[in-house]
């Protein structure tokens, strides 16, 4: 008959390293970006995941911003070609396009790129995850893809300091950002933050305009600032003209423009948000799809 050993301190330490080892959290396995050419950063997971279908409309279907569209575009493409191009934040008015244009441009320049050219890839990121920027910038300035990082509707509340993340991100910091990456964000906000904290800013300091400029001074990390305005009525009908025409929608002209100008005065505003909103009812009321 035999009997175990008792079990030394040395074996204990080992068991007790490997236990905890196997709780620890593992190192989150590199993502493949050759499988998508959009991804979405999970700052939990620390993990780029990718989007299989991404929800975004035609170039030809965005109107009333020709100026602001053509600027964006020519800037994604020089940043594509490795050309020069800078950061850019889209403010203004709600609904008029600011995210849709974004994922067109993307969609533009990868249809245009010749053959056996890598795509660009799009990446976004959501506002509550910008303090993570960082490890998410560590992690592209290795790949050999460019990337457009997308940030919808930034924007900082009071006592909110991750915007200074963002500042040492973009340009602030030692390596400042990788040459592969371009960041885009949209914002109802031109300096990102709200009025009356830059007015709060001014009025308590020793030193307002130092006070002001520490905060205002994230927008400047942005070389182009497109601003959209509200539409005129002639640009909503435009917007509607075209979403009807693409989608052959066979409604007379004088009934389509009468019905979404009354639409539009019953949600009181008129954007590219209210013409498409407009144009799905009057599809489901036709008994079609919006296919793309």
């Amino acid at each position: 008959m035999t009997t175990s050993l008792p079990e030394t301190l040395e074996q204990k330490l080992d068991r007790l390293i490997a236990a905890v080892g196997a709780l620890a959290p593992r190192e989150p396995e590199p993502s493949d970006l050759s499988t998508a050419d959009c991804f979405v950063w999970s700052a939990e997971k620390g993990a780029l995941e990718p989007v299989v279908r991404v929800n975004r409309v035609d170039m030809e279907l965005i109107k009333g911003i020709d100026r602001v569209r053509d600027i964006l575009v020519d800037n994604t493409q020089r940043f594509a070609e490795g050309l020069p191009a800078n950061n850019a934040l889209l403010w203004g008015a709600r609904g008029m396009g600011k995210s849709s244009l974004v994922k067109a441009a993307h969609a533009t320049i990868n249809r245009a790129q010749k053959q056996g050219t890598a795509p660009l890839k799009l990446i976004e990121i959501h506002r509550e995850d910008i303090d993570t920027l960082p490890k998410l910038m560590t992690i592209l300035k290795a790949s050999t893809f460019r990337f457009v990082l997308f940030c919808d509707d930034l924007s900082f509340d009071h006592d909110d300091t991750s915007y200074k993340s963002l500042k040492a991100a973009l340009e602030g910091g030692v390596e400042g950002r990788p040459d592969n990456v371009i960041f885009y964000a949209t914002s109802n906000r031109r300096h990102l933050l709200p009025r009356d904290m830059i007015d709060n800013e001014r009025s308590t300091a020793i030193n307002p305009n130092e006070a002001v400029e520490e905060k205002v001074s994230l927008s400047d990390r942005f070389g182009l600032w497109l601003g959209f305005h509200k539409c005129s009525q002639d640009d909503y009908l435009l917007m509607i003209d075209g979403y009807a025409r693409h989608f052959a929608l066979d409604v007379d002209t004088e009934t389509l423009h009468r019905d979404a100008l009354e639409w539009a005065t019953t949600r009181g505003s008129r954007s590219g948000r209210v013409a498409w909103q407009f144009t799905q009812d009057l599809a489901g009321r036709l008994g079609r799809t919006l296919a793309p």
